[in-house]
């Protein structure tokens, strides 16, 4: 185990499975404790079980981030066990992908409530302690949608551009206490996600080529390669960045046309 992350305790929202549980791992090695959010408890009950069979010191609650109450309380609770959280990984998120007229006020609402008010909740909940604390990180998963546009996709990289709002704002308003706050931009990983998504067209395997042509170097990013960037932006050595938005894309968002 390396210490990279030593004297961390992070939350990780969404970390029973894809990003989440690979940043949960990749931070567990580098000598972190967890606190993991998942409103899917068996899965999450399963992964932390994988965790601790690993050696990780880690505790979980069930959790929607949207329910305010219940992030509270399970930072609360994370606090008898593992300590104060002084460092949060909002990664839940939820997909939600229309054309402009013809998505709903439900497909608006849910969409704000997971992607923006979520992660607000999880910051507001653990700000607190690191102010008493005298510092700590919060990275914001957010996406090459916050920068870019693909036409069906609202209203999502309105709540991811606005996510890159929230991280700037916290930024500045907490650099002064010591507490950093940035973004972390993947674009295509390989996630039950985007194999869903292939798989909703009539060629999957015609689409996950179509896919990895976008990227310059011919395919996408494992969940690893995410999860070490994340650990380099929590940690120390990556001290005086705060305000900033990290994209880690294969080159995805600056390719002008596939080749």
């Amino acid at each position: 185990m390396a210490d990279r992350l030593t004297g961390k305790r992070i939350m990780i929202t969404g970390a029973a499975q894809g990003i989440g549980l690979a940043i949960a791992e990749a931070a567990m090695r580098e000598g972190a404790a967890l606190l993991l959010i998942d409103r899917d408890g068996d899965l999450l009950a399963a992964s932390v079980e994988t965790l601790r069979a690993r050696g990780a010191r880690v505790t979980s609650d069930v959790a929607d981030i949207t329910d305010t109450a219940a992030i509270a309380h399970a930072v609360e609770q994370a606090k008898e066990e593992i300590g104060p959280i002084n460092a949060l990984v909002n990664n839940a998120g939820v997909n939600v992908f229309s054309e402009p007229l013809a998505s709903t006020d439900e497909d608006w609402s849910r969409c704000f409530d997971v992607n923006l008010k979520g992660a607000w909740n999880c910051c507001r909940a653990v700000l607190p302690d690191m102010l008493v604390a005298g510092g700590g990180a919060i990275l914001n998963i957010a996406s090459t949608h916050a920068f870019t546009i693909i036409p069906h996709t609202f209203p999502y990289p309105l709540a991811k551009h606005a996510l890159i709002g929230l991280t700037k704002s916290l930024a500045i308003e907490y650099a002064p206490r010591q507490v950093r706050v940035n973004a972390l931009a993947p674009g295509y990983v390989a996630t039950q996600k985007v194999i869903d998504y292939w798989n909703s067209f009539p060629d999957p395997e015609a689409a996950k080529a179509e896919t990895m042509k976008l990227h310059p170097g011919g395919r996408i990013a494992e969940t690893e390669e995410i999860a070490m960037a994340a650990v380099f932006m929590i940690s120390d050595e990556c001290r005086f960045m705060t305000g900033a938005c990290l994209t880690v894309d294969g080159g995805l968002s600056i390719l002008h046309h596939p080749a």
